[in-house]
């Protein structure tokens, strides 16, 4: 197969790189690719397993970035070195082909919140778990499946002059090429590549779910969502989202659980992330996040209720959540946290919700999703989006620095990746990242498997319970059925 080139000027240099394109063949799928690439250092790949119009258009598959940063914990600089690391390589995007084509693929863990305000930590980081974990990647493939189509894009990055940089586009693009014309690796069978090691752990508790235990007994998680109840009847918080970790020992390779987790529960942005000790393991169903020529758009989710198997009776749940006052009025107070977020970033004028409260269907539950739109304010970057969004409050409670405060006092654990966000930061300054939810961090051995959901005024401590597990369903139905 030829490979295409294009010529461009990156913005900010006089020099004029060359961008090699390759397109893919049909067969060549992003199931196809992974199979093929999961066994190179640093393999990200964000994946549109339940393709929903714009919502799941683009997969992108990163592997052997030529630069990888792990941040161990919070600190005021943190997303500014990542904001310097990218910068030499900033250059605008082609037209015609999706629009990630190198820069930033990885995960922020929820505690990376602490960098930006003066937050108190769980009391047990048991994995040792860091707070981020990213990759610069200058070779891409991508698939718009929408048009049907795919690409290798190398960018030569990190080398600048010309030559040498059309060099290294076109040796990685050959490289890649003929390890995706190969056979596939087998699947590592020691867990994601990592012996199995005697940890200190959290307290663990016995769960209602064979061989899973939990860092709360379930007594606890109810008395925990009371204590919520009550910070919110004294008026320190309108919402809160409590959270419990699931816990089991790991059965199988990481690359395995996820191929199996996306079949079994597919989600439109789901994901994969190996950054070594650490594999992120995601079916998330949530953007937290996307920003695209100036534009930015998140959707948080509030509201959930089982799917049921009966078509009749299912469809009823589904009324049932998009009438319910409770739901309704939670996912109100998020979109008004996520609207006040953006405003200290966005032109105030241009912020608008374009949908409140729509009612989405998955494998395994309804959800309430409302959409906020709104545009960058001319002074501001990525970077300050981050800084003033970051962690989505969905997933935090309202207000947020506050519910921040009483989450770390009531859950005895660091959530880690779970409810941070996956995804990209790309180097024509664009960014698209979820939620961390419907999430498994594989780590030494062990699968982590963390659920939990808002609690307001009037949440009974039972039924918040029963709730994460309508969540937990899809994940632990695929491992058990792995095994």
């Amino acid at each position: 197969m030829e490979t295409k080139s294009v010529d461009r000027v990156g913005s900010g240099s006089d020099v004029q790189p060359t961008t090699l394109l390759r397109p893919l063949p049909i067969e060549y799928t992003p199931e196809y690719c992974f199979e093929r690439l999961h066994h190179l250092p640093g393999c990200v790949w964000l994946d549109s397993s339940m393709p929903q119009a714009e919502l799941g258009r683009y997969s992108y598959l990163g592997v052997d970035p030529f630069m990888r940063v792990r941040i161990d914990r919070p600190h005021a600089s943190a997303v500014a070195q990542l904001r310097d690391y990218i910068a030499p390589f900033r250059q605008s995007k082609l037209e015609g082909i999706p629009p990630f084509q190198g820069g930033w693929m990885g995960w922020f863990g929820y505690e990376l919140g602490r960098s930006f305000e003066n937050l108190p930590r769980a009391q047990h980081n048991d994995f040792n778990l860091p707070v981020a974990a990213l990759g610069l990647y200058d070779l891409v493939l991508s698939w718009d499946h929408q048009r049907e189509e795919g690409w290798i894009v190398s960018q030569g990055f990190p080398a600048q002059e010309g030559t040498a940089r059309s060099k290294r586009a076109y040796s990685r693009l050959k490289e890649i090429t003929q390890l995706l014309a190969g056979v596939p690796k087998r699947s590592s069978t020691n867990h994601g590549g990592y012996e199995l090691t005697n940890l200190q752990l959290a307290p663990q508790y016995s769960t209602r779910w064979n061989n899973w235990t939990s860092n709360f007994a379930p007594e606890q998680y109810r008395s925990a969502v009371g204590e919520a109840v009550e910070y919110i009847h004294a008026g320190d918080v309108f919402q809160i989202n409590l959270s419990q970790r699931l816990l089991t020992r790991a059965t199988a390779s990481s690359p395995e659980l996820y191929m199996h987790l996306r079949k079994v529960s597919p989600a439109p942005f789901s994901g994969y992330a190996d950054f070594g000790r650490i594999q992120v393991i995601s079916s998330s169903p949530e953007r937290f996040l996307r920003l695209d020529d100036g534009c930015i758009e998140t959707r948080p989710i509030k509201g959930t209720r089982p799917r049921l198997s009966d078509p009749t009776a299912d469809r009823g749940m589904g009324t049932l959540l998009e009438v319910s006052e409770k739901d309704r009025s939670e996912n109100v107070m998020i979109v008004d946290l996520m609207r006040n977020d953006l405003a200290r970033v966005s032109d105030y004028d241009s912020i608008e919700v374009e949908s409140l409260c729509g009612l989405e269907e998955y494998p395994f539950v309804w959800h309430l999703v409302s959409v906020v739109r709104s545009k960058l304010m001319e002074a501001c970057t990525t970077s300050d989006v981050l800084r003033c969004t970051f962690p989505g409050g969905s997933i935090t409670g309202a207000p947020k620095i506050r519910a921040m405060e009483i989450i770390a006092e009531l859950e005895p654990t660091v959530r880690g990746p779970y409810c941070g966000s996956l995804g990209y930061i790309s180097f024509a300054g664009d960014m698209d990242l979820s939620i961390l939810i419907r999430t498994i961090t594989a780590c030494n051995g062990w699968w982590q498997a963390p659920v939990g959901g808002g609690i307001v005024a009037d949440s009974k401590p039972d039924l918040e319970e029963q709730e994460t597990w309508y969540k937990a369903e899809g994940m632990l139905q695929a491992i058990d059925s792995l095994k």
